[in-house]
């Protein structure tokens, strides 16, 4: 008999959806059940995603996707992360007396990618018009939907700093001036306006791909960009700094921008070839802890157990500490991912990892790269900011954001995997007529000449968005993700060893308590560590908690059900699709048939 999960493994042949919203999980369904395939599921869902957790992503937001099409019989990268503007330089940041970028306003924005993203995967592997993805977001954004308590909560804790410094997010948030009541039916009506206007474009226009190109004229060369422009003109709002900045954003920057298709990043683990992106992105640091386990006896452990709890969390300090040493846009700068992925590397690395908690950053040495290195450490040593980073999954600060997920499987065997994020409702102010505002995640640059993530106009900041797809024997098998910043590396890890190693179903792994560290520097603003830390979920049995005190981990208990926001999709090889979705802060949810 399986063991008791919160909600069953979803299984059937027709199709699966999981997202972090059950609405989203809905509409994705919908549109497989309309004659779409996937990636029109996901592209639908990912619309609905920006009206549903507005204080986790938005249309002016970033989008890496990972995802297998079945015609075209390979993985790819979806890269709709935009790059900084070509007014971003450190000299100018400096000038207005800024060390970091501010974690919200202005100067944060980078060109929004997502909307690129989004129509690209509609157009090259989508079947659906543009219509049919875009009709349910318009639809609750215009009609309304349940407004989410965590919503409420967001807006409640920034209302009176809406009405003092962003108006325009005043008037779109607090609509009549009072903060929305949790489950109460909420509505944005200028942003289904916007869609409708790109709709009445589009359709303007004879064909399924000359209608998608317009509709990417009209948000990157049209009347979008044009209304940010406009308000970017004389714009200057208060963000994180505490003093009030211009952007450098234009709509020139936007124009010449559009999103790409690479090939992902692999590793093989114990029959399983994982499928991460570049060093733009977060990724590899997955591929680097599975190379410093590969070796480890992790099916003799418990999944729930010291021994895994210990044993992962220090392969990750160190896979983490690579990643501030070595990564970066590879566009930009040289990133040594066959040294950082070399059997003969881990094997050096995994002699570090012992039965104690390591207290220190210790990036690898490789042959070359010396003096970047050190140039970073030295950076980190001199950061006396002091501010403590808050140990629980989104709840940074009241005005941070966090991430969306999406995972699909059609019957036909295309995959998606998607972690839009950014362009949250604390990002910016609204821009007005539009809806919507811009994204924050150039506080991900470092205002430090030298360093592979150092800001530079036309660069991709290295962001945290790391959605998963992993083939079994060579065999598409397995997409999965999560919001959560600088956990989704970890909690992902923790997920996919114990569905790998333990034979765990998809909802049983996405069950287990959770854990992550934050010894590493923080990728938003202040960016700051905790050297030693260990969050882990009170679901461990206590013994397991003082055992992890005893090997020396500044271990912080967070209240059970707290921590991760996992959702996965599974194809087997006979075709059976599997679908599981985090019961913790009860919204994701999975749906198939």
């Amino acid at each position: 008999m399986n063991a008791f999960t919160t909600r069953p493994e979803i299984l059937g042949t027709f199709g699966v959806v999981a997202s972090t919203h059950w609405i989203a999980s809905a509409v994705g369904m919908s549109m497989l059940e309309k004659g779409g395939n996937a990636f029109d599921a996901a592209v639908a869902a990912g619309f609905v995603l920006q009206v549903v957790e507005p204080h986790l992503v938005g249309p002016g937001g970033d989008l890496p996707a990972i995802v297998y099409s079945k015609k075209k019989d390979r993985i790819e990268v979806i890269c709709a992360q935009g790059p900084a503007p070509a007014g971003a330089t450190i000299e100018h940041y400096r000038a207005q007396g800024l060390a970091k970028i501010p974690g919200d306003g202005l100067l944060a924005t980078v060109i929004p990618g997502a909307f690129d993203g989004w129509m690209l995967m509609l157009r090259d592997y989508g079947r659906l018009s543009l219509r049919d993805v875009l009709e349910p977001a318009i639809h609750y954004a215009d009609d309304g939907h349940p407004v989410l308590a965590r919503v409420a909560d967001t807006i409640a804790n920034l209302a009176d700093f809406f009405a003092r410094e962003w108006p325009t997010s005043h008037q779109t948030w607090l609509p009549g001036g009072a903060v929305p009541k949790p489950r109460a039916i909420f509505r944005n009506p200028a942003l289904a306006q916007t869609w409708r206007r790109v709709l009445a474009e589009a359709e303007a226009k004879r064909g399924r791909e000359a209608q998608i190109e317009a509709a990417r004229d009209a948000f990157y060369r049209g009347f979008v960009a044009e209304a940010i422009q406009d308000y970017l003109d004389t714009a200057e709002v208060m963000d994180e700094s505490g003093r009030r900045h211009k952007g450098v954003l234009t709509a020139a920057d936007m124009a010449r921008w559009t999103a790409t298709v690479e090939a992902p990043l692999t590793y093989d683990y114990h029959g399983w070839t994982v499928a991460k992106t570049g060093p733009w992105g977060q990724g590899p640091v997955f591929l680097q802890t599975l190379a410093l386990l590969k070796d480890f006896d992790l099916a003799g452990m418990d999944p729930a157990g010291t021994e895994f709890v210990h044993t992962v969390t220090e392969a990750m300090k160190l896979a983490f500490a690579d990643r501030e040493a070595y990564y970066g846009d590879p566009e930009f700068c040289a990133v040594p991912l066959d040294h950082l992925l070399s059997d003969s590397y881990a094997a050096e690395r995994r002699q570090l990892i012992g039965r104690q908690a390591s207290l220190d950053l210790l990036p690898g040495a490789v042959p070359g790269f010396d003096a970047q290195v050190q140039h970073m450490l030295a950076m980190l040593a001199a950061d006396t900011s002091g501010a403590v980073y808050e140990p629980t999954m989104a709840h940074l600060a009241k005005k941070r954001g966090d991430t969306v997920h999406i995972d699909v499987i059609d019957r036909e065997g295309n995959m998606v995997s998607a972690t839009p994020s950014g362009g949250w409702l604390q990002s910016s102010p609204i821009i007005p007529g539009l809806g919507f505002c811009l994204n924050s995640r150039a506080q991900m640059f470092w205002l430090e000449p030298g360093l592979p993530s150092s800001l530079e106009p036309g660069k991709r900041p290295r962001t945290t968005l790391t959605p998963s797809l992993a083939l079994h024997e060579g065999r598409p098998t397995l997409a999965f993700g999560t919001p959560g910043g600088d956990q989704q590396e970890q909690w992902q890890l923790a997920f996919f060893l114990r569905h790998v190693h333990h034979g765990r179903n998809l909802q049983e792994a996405i069950d287990l308590p959770l854990f992550h560290t934050a010894h590493f520097p923080a990728s938003f603003h202040p960016r700051t560590r905790d050297p030693g830390s260990l969050i882990a979920e009170a679901n461990f049995a206590p013994q397991v908690l003082d055992e992890l005190r005893c090997r020396g981990h500044r271990l912080t208990v967070a209240e059970p059900w707290t921590i991760g926001r996992m959702t996965a999709a599974r194809r087997d090889a006979d075709g059976l699709l599997r679908a599981g979705a985090t019961p913790r802060l009860m919204q994701a949810y999975a749906v198939g048939r």
